[in-house]
């Protein structure tokens, strides 16, 4: 399944990633700090989804209340209906 995403409060404009099985294949962010981006997709493809919203959810970017992980943390639990 593809899921397009588009976050708030960050940097980044559109998340697209691929889910298999409960498994995340494949991760697509357009922009925002495209090393680190690279770097977070890298660490959580072949992550069960389940694992990726525990390791990501709440972590905050500076005094904003979200940041790009987070914001792939709130894709993926709209992915899994929470």
């Amino acid at each position: 399944m593809i899921i397009d995403y588009q976050p708030r409060g960050v940097c980044s404009r559109r998340m697209t990633l691929e889910v298999e099985e409960g498994v995340i294949r494949s991760i697509r962010i357009q922009g925002g700090c495209d090393g680190n981006l690279q770097g977070i997709s890298r660490l959580v493809e072949g992550m069960e989804v389940s694992e990726a919203i525990r390791r990501l959810d709440g972590i905050r970017c500076g005094g904003k209340p979200t940041s790009c992980p987070d914001q792939l943390a709130q894709a993926l639990k709209q992915y899994k209906g929470e």
